[in-house]
């Protein structure tokens, strides 16, 4: 048996890293998203704060779409560990099999 990048094992450590990096990307928006409401909001004047909320739906948006890639980059990632291991229980099995 050939392994090769073609392989399970490969794509399942593809999906992993994929999810990775959409984990790390959302919790950047998240984390930036925390800082700019922070800095805005401690000393706001009267015209800032009609400014804020104006805008606030938008990043409540952005909020709420990094949370759902957040929990789509775990599941990501816990899925190609599952078919990275499976292609390695499996090639485990043939070696045995056949040596």
């Amino acid at each position: 048996m050939e392994i090769n990048a073609s392989s399970a094992f490969y794509a399942g450590l593809g999906a992993i890293q994929a999810g990775q990096n959409r984990v790390d990307q959302a919790a950047q928006q998240i984390a930036s998203g925390a800082v700019e409401r922070g800095e805005a909001g401690g000393q706001a004047s009267q015209f800032q704060a009609e400014r804020l909320r104006g805008v606030d739906r938008s990043q409540q948006m952005d909020l709420a779409t990094s949370t759902v890639q957040l929990a789509l980059g775990k599941q990501e990632v816990e899925l190609g560990a599952k078919v990275a291991k499976a292609s390695d229980e499996m090639l485990g099995r043939f070696i045995d099999t056949y040596a």
